[in-house]
């Protein structure tokens, strides 16, 4: 059975980056998935001050929520980053726990990340598509030097109001679909 872990870095709740994440998460739980969700704003993960603690294969000095986080993490096949793009580049929730996943680097806790497979969800205000540009190649370089897969993106332009995405059918479905797909473990198209 596939682990799926949802990581809502919107600080809305049921706001389209959440409306997104839990339609292909139920779709994949309906499909026989293992979910779970992580919603950021509720958590408290600090900055990483690169003290690399981690590297040395001691616990990570921030005593916040991120060390629990970590055993999702790894036992999660495919990891949903789900965030809007906010000036070009993902939330300060977001990256705060991108920054926390240094704790990958070392040699004792990178085959734990090593070939997990990736999915990015993306809504944002405006209607330009070239505005998650930059956020999508922020998580395209980040899944390469962890070795994790990109198997999937969902990519919304020009939403704004909470949960809006809603109204938007073929949206909800193309995230139930790669849902879907995840749960059986087959190729997302990127």
């Amino acid at each position: 059975m596939r682990r799926i872990l949802g990581v809502v870095g919107s600080p809305r709740k049921n706001g389209n980056t959440h409306v997104l994440v839990s339609a292909m998460l139920e779709a994949a739980c309906e499909a026989g998935a293992t979910t779970e969700t992580l919603l950021l704003g509720d958590l408290t993960i600090r900055e990483c001050d690169g003290c690399h603690a981690c590297w040395s294969d001691k616990p990570c000095t921030k005593d916040d929520d991120m060390n629990d986080v970590y055993a999702s993490v790894i036992a999660s096949d495919v990891i949903v980053f789900g965030t809007p793009v906010y000036w070009y580049g993902p939330t300060a929730l977001m990256k705060a726990f991108i920054d926390r996943l240094v704790y990958f680097n070392c040699p004792e806790n990178r085959a734990k990340i090593v070939g997990k497979s990736a999915v990015i969800v993306v809504p944002f205000e405006e209607e330009d598509p070239q505005t998650a540009s930059l956020l999508i190649a922020f998580f395209e370089r980040c899944f390469g030097y962890l070795q994790m897969d990109l198997v999937g993106k969902i990519v919304v332009p020009g939403v704004t109001r909470r949960g809006e995405v809603r109204d938007r059918a073929d949206r909800i479905e193309e995230a139930r679909q790669l849902g879907r797909r995840l749960a059986a473990g087959t190729s997302a198209d990127t």
